[in-house]
């Protein structure tokens, strides 16, 4: 139970894999160091590492023997895996669990491995795809859901439908994201629909340091740059290297616009309501009420009407002592609001330890209007 154990650990977590090739992209990394990769994993903070041994993606068994000898992580043996040989071979490699794809086996099948594998002392990720599969995964009482955004088939990719399927996944199973990461923002977006995880490949090993990059990827706070008005402030956010890009849709604020600017799907776009909130296209709300005329002190973060997280702001044009000790002791995914700027988000970043910071003044030169240089410093200061 190592691996099953590792991701149902506190927060989010990665499983970082070793491949030396994809058959969608080609060579990846085709004289890697497995030993490296693997130390370099459990150094950043991997809660799993998947091996690819299938001679598709150029792997091998002694590649999951090698990571087995580098390092304590709990190791996923991936492959095309269908009779309990496959199983029994991974056992001795040193595998914790091993990859199911239920395309490939119908549920006898299925059955019948994840009997094998228990017997065997392994863990199961059992994968699906589209929601039939993903009710086959649940029906056979698979513990470890992976939801892949990659069709097997096609090699096509598809984040929204994979995000919808996470959403629909029970919450009484540990639900791994696979495919299609490549930002912090696009983990952040599985986190908020489900996931327990994400499983990143690819994005990994076309890194010049694998394991820099899995740090950077499943590091906090997001940072967002709020109160935007113009395309061109939002394309200096996202060059900048913001997670998050805000538009503010309140008729009181200075800082107001009328529609939610195009942003690349690398990122996360945010709407800000104040009392009255409607649909749209956002991939998350952050919604005040309205008291005595203007915004409440604090907000909530909200995806397609669920609440995932709460804005802990300061109070309307007013300062508080108590501010970063409020939010230290709020529970959950906490975003950070209210007079945070490059002088000081480090230290309150340091005292709270939010899931997010927020800021649009310390951005601006006049309210809506973006200073590139002051969007770059901000970033750089809270990440």
């Amino acid at each position: 139970m190592r691996f099953v154990e590792a991701l149902a650990a506190p927060g989010f977590g990665a499983i970082a894999e070793f491949k030396r090739r994809s058959p969608s992209a080609g060579d990846l990394r085709p004289g890697g160091d497995v030993a490296g990769v693997a130390k370099s994993y459990e150094r950043a903070g991997a809660r799993a590492m998947s091996v690819l041994v299938d001679e598709r993606f150029a792997g091998s068994w002694d590649d999951l023997r090698a990571a087995r000898a580098a390092t304590p992580l709990p190791l996923l043996a991936k492959g095309f895996f269908s009779m309990p040989e496959h199983l029994r071979t991974a056992a001795e490699a040193g595998a914790d669990a091993a990859l199911l794809i239920l395309r490939d086996l119908d549920d006898e099948s299925a059955r019948a491995l994840m009997a094998c594998a228990d017997e065997l002392g392994l863990d199961t990720l059992v994968e699906a795809h589209d929601a039939l599969e993903l009710a086959r995964a649940t029906a056979l009482g698979a513990p470890v859901i992976g939801v892949n955004a990659r069709d097997l088939s096609t090699f096509a990719i598809d984040r929204t439908a994979q995000l919808r399927l996470l959403a629909q996944a029970p919450r009484d199973r540990i639900v791994v994201a696979e495919s299609a990461i490549s930002t912090r923002a696009q983990g952040a977006a599985a986190e908020l629909a489900g996931a327990r995880a994400m499983l990143v490949g690819s994005t990994l090993m076309r890194a010049p340091d694998p394991g820099a990059k899995l740090a950077e990827l499943i590091s906090r706070p997001l940072v967002k740059v709020c109160g935007l008005t113009r395309q061109g402030d939002v394309d200096a956010a996202v060059a900048a290297g913001a997670d998050m890009v805000g538009f503010i849709l309140a008729q009181e604020s200075p800082r107001r616009t009328d529609e939610l600017l195009d942003a690349p799907e690398t990122v996360l776009r945010v709407a800000v309501f104040v009392g009255e909130e409607r649909e749209t296209d956002a991939d998350l709300h952050q919604f005040y009420a309205r008291e005595n005329g203007h915004r409440a002190r604090d907000g909530v973060l909200r995806r397609q009407g669920e609440n995932v997280g709460n804005v802990v702001d300061l109070p309307w044009k007013a300062e508080d002592p108590t501010h970063l000790e409020r939010a230290r002791s709020q529970p959950g995914r906490v975003m950070l609001a209210g007079g945070l700027g490059p002088a000081n988000v480090r230290a309150a970043i340091d005292a709270v330890h939010p899931w997010a910071v927020d800021s649009a003044r310390s951005t601006e030169r006049a309210p809506g209007i973006k200073d590139h240089g002051a969007i770059r410093a901000w970033v750089a200061a809270a990440r």
